[in-house]
């Protein structure tokens, strides 16, 4: 892959990957790595269609080559009508690759290592869109090396875990955590496709049990679909006590979750210690704050009312005015460096300018760490959540 991209003229320019999540698109990623090419990686068409979110990152990063299966490539002359920046747009299937050893052995040959180091720009990583349209973020290698390494120090991680990954690799938690951090550590990965997770949600817990999973995760809604949909005949035949590290991040933490889920699985082995509630974003690679994977997660209750008015004011869990919130714990790098939040405070993670896992956004990008907004701690003057 990285002979044939470098043999079409391309690096240095950016590649947009629309696989579905697969050793495809794990071959295309690393391939742009190998041939000096910018990933682009991109939530793959529907059938005819660019989706809105996927027109905007192709005027954004305006590619030079597009990746993908053949039943994406087939359909180039459809997609590439809906968007001019597609109109010169090399077509690249995986599927081309393949040929006979001999073809293989030359094409190889002519591969060049390309000049790298840390401040190479390693991916292109767009944000979600949910608040506007997707901003992309540059992404280096030193910004994945120092990011992996907290990854590491936090979940605990060695050449022993065993990590199951079923979150669509074009996506920052799959492609940095189920594909980047198995390498980066030298550990097993287990892939399970997201349609397969979705249409039976067992399938996830089978492979953890199975395969003896140390690592394994997702947002919150998983854990949901988990115990409303796995009946209690399948769960009765798991076995979830190698599950260490249950980390739970993307959205909205919920502690109701985190009950719900412990109690239906406890018989099955799996400790409420597991749960590790994270935080993340694009801009900052992916890992920012998570807690200490030996201790259960951290349920405060505040008031309501004060959270609207962003204050945080503990009250007690029986109040009708009180809503229970999962911390983080702040132990993301920038928070360990600079000590722990006031007494009592909501706790916001936040990552600055100093961090060498937040990754860059081009000129004239709004910084959205700076624009934060930061909550008080209630009964503490002055004093700020970070």
């Amino acid at each position: 892959m990285a002979a044939q991209l470098q043999a079409l003229g391309v690096t240095g320019e950016r590649a947009l990957l629309l696989y579905p999540s697969g050793l495809d698109f794990v071959v295309g990623f690393f391939g742009c790595l190998y041939a000096g090419v910018t990933a682009v990686p991109a939530y793959p068409p529907r059938r005819h269609k660019l989706q809105q979110r996927l027109r905007s990152i192709v005027a954004d990063c305006r590619p030079a080559v597009c990746l993908a299966t053949s039943a994406v490539t087939e359909r180039a002359d459809v997609l590439s009508s809906q968007s001019e920046d597609l109109d010169t747009v090399q077509w690249l299937a995986t599927v081309t690759l393949v040929a006979d050893a001999e073809a293989l052995d030359t094409l190889a040959g002519a591969w060049d290592a390309p000049d790298i180091n840390r401040q190479t720009l390693a991916f292109l990583q767009y944000t979600s869109g949910s608040t506007g349209s997707p901003k992309g973020v540059m992404v280096s290698h030193g910004n994945l090396l120092c990011n992996e390494e907290l990854i590491r120090c936090a979940f605990g991680q060695d050449q022993q875990s065993v990590i199951v990954g079923w979150l669509p690799l074009y996506h920052d938690m799959g492609l940095i955590g189920s594909v980047l951090q198995p390498l980066y550590v030298g550990a097993r990965c287990v892939l399970i496709s997201p349609m397969a997770f979705l249409q039976k949600p067992l399938r996830w817990l089978a492979a953890i049990d199975r395969y003896r999973a140390t690592t394994s995760g997702g947002p919150n809604f998983a854990y949901e679909l988990c115990v409303d949909r796995v009946a209690a005949a399948d769960r009765a035949v798991l076995d979830l006590s190698s599950w260490t590290v249950a980390f739970n991040g993307a959205e909205a933490v919920r502690a109701a979750t985190l009950d719900r889920f412990a109690a239906t699985f406890g018989p099955q082995g799996f400790r409420r210690e597991a749960f590790y509630p994270c935080y993340g974003l694009a801009e900052a690679t992916l890992f920012v704050a998570g807690g200490d994977p030996r201790q259960a997660p951290v349920v405060g209750t505040y008031d309501s009312g004060e959270l609207e008015r962003d204050c945080a004011l503990p009250i007690d869990g029986e109040a009708d005015n009180a809503r229970p919130l999962v911390s983080s714990q702040s132990r993301g790098a920038r928070s360990r460096w600079r000590g722990a939040p006031c007494s009592g405070a909501l706790d916001d993670p936040w990552s600055g300018s100093g961090d060498p896992t937040r990754a860059s956004q081009p000129p004239g990008a709004s910084d959205r760490h700076r624009s934060n907004r930061h909550g008080r701690c209630c009964g503490a003057a002055g004093a700020r959540a970070r």
